[in-house]
C-alpha cells in the first residue's frame, strides 16, 4: 500500500507538476522496495527464528525422554531395594511368629498336662470315697 507523499505548493511552484508528481511517485517506490525488502527480511528472520525454535524444541524433547530414562531406572532400583527390605522384615516376622508359637505351645502343653494331673487327682479323691460308700452299703 504505497503512500502518497504530500508536498507544499511551493515545491510544486519551484520544480513543476510534473517533477514533484515524478518524485513523489519515486518516494513511493522507494517505500514500496523498502517495505518489500523489510518483509523479506522479517520472512527470512521468522523462518531462522522458526529452525531454531523447532531444533531447541527437538532437543528438549530428547532430554525429557532422558530423564525420564533415569527416573525409571531410578524408580526401578528403588523397587527392588524396597522388594529386598520387604522380603527382609517378611523372614524376621515369619521367624518371630514361629517363636511365638512354638513357645505357645510349649506353655499350652505344659498347663494341659497340670490340668489333667489336677483333674485326674479330683476324680480320684471323688471316686474313693463314693467307692467307700458302695462297699459298705
Amino acid at each position: 500500500m504505497p503512500v502518497t507523499v504530500k508536498l507544499s505548493k511551493l515545491f510544486y511552484e519551484r520544480l513543476g507538476e510534473e517533477i514533484a508528481n515524478e518524485m513523489v511517485d519515486w518516494f513511493n517506490a522507494v517505500d514500496a522496495t523498502y517495505r518489500d525488502d523489510l518483509r523479506q527480511l522479517n520472512e527470512l528472520n521468522f523462518a531462522r527464528f522458526d529452525a531454531k525454535l523447532e531444533q531447541r524444541v527437538v532437543e528438549l524433547d530428547a532430554k525429557i525422554d532422558g530423564v525420564a530414562k533415569q527416573l525409571d531406572a531410578k524408580i526401578d532400583q528403588v523397587a527392588v531395594q524396597l522388594d529386598a527390605k520387604i522380603n527382609h522384615v517378611a523372614a524376621q516376622l515369619d521367624s518371630k511368629i514361629d517363636r511365638v508359637a512354638a513357645e505357645l505351645k510349649e506353655v499350652l502343653e505344659r498347663r494341659l498336662g497340670e490340668h489333667t494331673r489336677w483333674l485326674v487327682a479330683a476324680w480320684a479323691s471323688l471316686l474313693i470315697p463314693i467307692i467307700g460308700l458302695w462297699f459298705r452299703g
